[in-house]
């Protein structure tokens, strides 16, 4: 099973489809919310929500969303990364609520190999975030930097034999 690319792998225009998807029950919302520290009431309280937002029910918070489709995406773009370089362009395009399912997709944007190491070179993608219904709720671009297959032939898996 492939595990991330190297940079030779990454073609301008090709576009990885992540998967699975991801359903959000109201639990996921609130642990995230929770462990990052966001109470806000839009996303926690149910009766706040009903009564006190234009959507009369809890919004999951856009920035679970967007953790999801890094995590989706990392078997296919970043898996064997060097480091996560930038993040940019992050729209949170519409809501997510609970029991949504959300999946996601990259295309790559461009692969540039670097000028001063060799070994590596970044790779820029654009991911998109759309639900169940098919409507677009997030997207985003990033650059991650990747080794290159020549330089770096350690970074293959360990082959999974019994008794091995």
């Amino acid at each position: 099973m492939q595990y991330g690319r190297y940079l030779e792998e990454f073609t301008v225009g090709a576009t990885y489809r992540h998967w699975p998807g991801k359903t959000i029950t109201e639990s996921d919302d609130h642990l995230f919310c929770a462990l990052t520290l966001n109470h806000h009431p839009l996303h926690t309280d149910a009766a706040y929500a009903a009564e006190r937002t234009q959507f009369g029910r809890n919004v999951v918070v856009g920035n679970l969303i967007y953790s999801l489709a890094i995590g989706m995406s990392v078997a296919d773009v970043s898996g064997k990364a060097i480091a996560n370089l930038e993040v940019d362009e992050l729209r949170h395009l519409a809501p997510t609520f609970h029991g949504d399912t959300v999946y996601a997709e990259s295309t790559v944007l461009a692969v540039t190999p670097s000028a001063s190491k060799p070994d590596r070179g970044v790779v820029t993608v654009a991911t998109r975030v759309r639900n169940q219904r098919g409507e677009l709720v997030c997207s985003f671009r990033r650059k991650v930097m990747v080794p290159s297959r020549a330089a770096h032939p350690d970074l293959q898996p360990p082959d999974l034999v019994a008794g091995g």
